[in-house]
């Protein structure tokens, strides 16, 4: 039995919905995007909730990153990332301590040029995180890391590359 395939809305770089549905892994057509969404998680003393990848991820195994992923078809920007944050983290973020941070078409990192609109958001949470309440296996640990500790990630080739904005983000300041 084949499963069902994950389906994404399409958009325009104006980000108005195409009424064209798209497969994932199938190419995006030229001048159409799909809605992602990177999620990054703060507690009071000013740390992020970062999480390293499984083993068995086809992109990036073992990489260091925040919570993301594509929104499903019907699916905005904030569901998305509480979805994304449940599945792969098994937290229940309130949508009222989050706050959208950041929003890119068309992004282009390391010379290459994606096919999404990228929306970066910011929550607060100060609980613990039980890996065995996630839904997916695609997290194999989580860490809370100050800002020098994710750039020596990064420096040291182990955070996702992608999430490099992260410290170019408003110049140093907090997200």
């Amino acid at each position: 039995m084949n499963p069902i395939p994950e389906l994404w809305d399409l958009y325009n770089e104006r980000r108005e919905l195409t009424g064209r549905d798209h497969i994932r892994g199938e190419p995006v057509p030229q001048g159409c995007y799909h809605l992602v969404v990177h999620v990054w998680i703060r507690n009071r003393a000013g740390k992020y909730l970062i999480s390293q990848r499984s083993a068995n991820r086809p992109a990036h195994p073992l990489k260091w990153e925040c919570v993301g992923g594509s929104a499903l078809k019907g699916e905005d920007s904030l569901s998305a990332a509480l979805r994304e944050t449940r599945e792969e983290l098994g937290l229940s973020l309130a949508p009222e301590s989050g706050r959208l941070v950041s929003s890119v078409t068309g992004r282009v990192v390391n010379g290459v040029r994606f096919s999404d609109i990228v929306d970066v958001w910011m929550f607060e949470y100060d609980g613990q995180v039980d890996l065995k309440q996630a839904t997916t296996k695609e997290v194999a640990q989580t860490a809370w890391l100050d800002r020098a500790q994710i750039q020596t990630l990064f420096d040291n080739g182990d955070l996702v590359d992608t999430l490099g904005y992260f410290f170019e983000f408003e110049k140093g300041k907090e997200l």
